[in-house]
């Protein structure tokens, strides 16, 4: 958001700004009563905050929820939007069966996991929902996973599951880790707000719908200096369309309903970064080598050795973009034999060596 007002200000100020970094939901800053300005943007947490916003008597704009400051714009995510935009990526995937695990303390998480049941419903489906008891942070972690895998265990599989933020989506991944149940094979999760450090740490690697925060941002600032201009505007929420869905490990794949194929897809993903081989997998398996390949071109629309190869090259973008270690480290990491045939196949798959892609993806 705050790179959204710097590039307004750029064409269109120079204002003077005051920023205070603060913890979310501290006291009111001392400072607000005396304070001799023009003008506010707030993301407001409690009526009390929504009182001295009301008190300083200059234009505001609020950008976290319409729960307190209702009698100014708003500018914010369209979260009716989000829910729907999951729901069609689940639905895409030919998942059955659907879950919501939400969070009741903001209209905002209602808004998401509402719109998603209505989408999911509308295509004739159903959806478990799991309040995560109005806790933001558990004060018993262990007892709280606890809880959330006997939820998960008593899911019908395969199904895809809808977090309403980051957070809540890492605790569920924790627990299919805990509980043994393959993601996303048989819990397919996303997530919301797209924290990409929260995504990027999960294992597997978290899905997650990606916020426009910078034209929110922008378009608060535009608003604002209108309202301090003594310009009108519309009293209608100015809601953004999120940018749209990072698709990461956690539910990068489409339902398989071969379990022979299900079985090689877990083995790839437990086991490619050892350097299995096709002839090992048809072993485990107890399968020919055309007949693994036959049902896996049917399930995923590519073979044996393709999907260990997508696997592993998900992993090497991965470490390229989040580790600063030598293309030799990582092709040891990824099972790849040696870093020039690593190189080599991957400039033929991305047509750039893993240096540039690093260089772009930073």
């Amino acid at each position: 958001m705050l790179s959204g007002v710097s590039r307004y200000l750029q064409t269109n100020g120079p204002w003077s700004t005051f920023l205070e970094l603060r913890a979310f939901e501290s006291s009111l800053p001392p400072w607000l009563g005396n304070w001799d300005g023009d003008g506010i943007l707030t993301r407001t947490h409690s009526p009390d905050m929504a009182a001295a916003i009301a008190a300083a008597g200059v234009p505001a704009i609020e950008l976290r929820s319409t729960n307190y400051n209702q009698g100014i714009p708003f500018v914010g995510m369209d979260n009716a939007l989000i829910g729907e935009m999951v729901a069609e990526h689940f639905l895409n995937r030919g998942y059955p069966r659907f879950a919501a695990y939400t969070l009741d303390t903001e209209s905002f998480f209602r808004e998401r996991v509402q719109n998603f049941v209505t989408r999911v419903e509308r295509a004739g489906a159903a959806c478990a929902r799991l309040p995560a008891d109005s806790e933001a942070s558990p004060t018993n972690w262990e007892q709280h996973q606890t809880d959330l895998i006997r939820w998960l265990s008593s899911l019908e599989k395969p199904v895809g599951i809808f977090a309403t933020n980051d957070q809540l989506a890492v605790r569920l991944l924790d627990a299919c880790r805990r509980a043994g149940i393959a993601v996303p094979e048989e819990v397919a999760v996303v997530g919301c707000e797209n924290e990409e450090t929260l995504c990027e740490f999960a294992s597997p690697t978290l899905t997650s719908v990606k916020f426009d925060g910078e034209t929110v941002g922008y378009r608060a600032a535009e608003m604002l200096d209108r309202l301090m201009r003594g310009e009108k505007v519309s009293s209608a929420p100015v809601l953004i369309p999120p940018k749209g869905i990072e698709v990461r490990a956690s539910s990068d794949e489409f339902v398989i309903e071969d379990p022979v194929v299900l079985r090689a897809v877990k083995l790839i993903r437990e086991r490619a970064f050892t350097g299995i081989a096709v002839g090992e997998i048809c072993d485990r398996l107890g399968l020919s080598r055309s007949t693994l390949e036959r049902r896996m071109k049917a399930s995923l629309q590519r073979g044996t050795k393709d999907e260990m190869l997508r696997v592993r090259f998900r992993e090497v973008n991965r470490l390229l973009r989040n580790a600063d270690l030598t293309i030799e480290t990582i092709a040891e990491l990824t099972g790849f034999t040696h870093a020039h045939y690593l190189q080599t196949s991957y400039r033929e798959r991305y047509g750039m060596t893993p240096g540039e892609y690093r260089k772009q993806s930073r």
